[in-house]
């Protein structure tokens, strides 16, 4: 199994979502022993933002200059990434009410016409079939699947658009009020998805 594992918080020292998505992956892989793990911690990999150049790179007709494919780097490595993994596991805290600016970038730059989805006559189509992605989403007080919430059905909505259908949540949210709670029912959670991944 490869797993891409996409951290996206600014905290590097005691981040909930980065540790449980820590958790998740250990647990799989005392599961999968034969598992690799590729780790793009967004907010710490200086991704850029989508500027003029880029999106001239991306919507050129025909083929690309050498500098045109420079230019697009970046955004082909993550591609790359993402098509070679079995497995994804996304932490996001929610900051604002979304997710971070960093976790937006990443999902901008991997939004690729041809390659991780494409036009028909029926409207876009996710090219990315046959993945796993479980999403760990932490917040201070914004809950899961409120009104409020732009980060958790945004990244879900999101990985449907590129073809990952197959998405289990994670929540530890409104950790403010219940901490213990949540974060118990989380621990509880992942052992399940293992105990799974064992009969499978």
């Amino acid at each position: 199994m490869k797993i891409l594992n996409i951290n996206s918080s600014s905290n590097r020292q005691s981040s909930i979502s980065s540790t449980y998505a820590n958790k998740l992956i250990n647990r799989i892989k005392e599961v999968e022993v034969d598992t690799t793990v590729v780790t793009r911690h967004t907010t710490y990999s200086d991704l850029p933002f989508l500027n003029e150049e880029m999106l001239a790179s991306l919507f050129v007709k025909g083929e690309r200059t050498d500098e045109q494919n420079k230019v697009l780097e970046i955004s082909q490595q993550l591609v790359e990434e993402l098509l070679e993994a079995d497995t994804i596991v996304i932490a996001s805290p929610i900051y604002n009410f979304s997710v971070p600016a960093s976790l937006k970038a990443y999902f901008d730059l991997v939004a690729r016409a041809g390659l991780t989805f494409q036009y028909t006559e029926n409207g876009p189509v996710g090219l990315l079939k046959n993945k796993k992605a479980y999403v760990v989403v932490s917040s201070g007080g914004t809950e899961i699947d409120s009104e409020i919430d732009f980060a958790g059905r945004y990244t879900q909505h999101f990985l449907g658009f590129i073809g990952i259908s197959d998405v289990e949540m994670i929540k530890l949210d409104q950790l403010m009020f219940d901490a213990e709670t949540k974060q118990e029912t989380a621990q509880k959670q992942i052992s399940q998805i293992t105990k799974q991944l064992q009969t499978i």
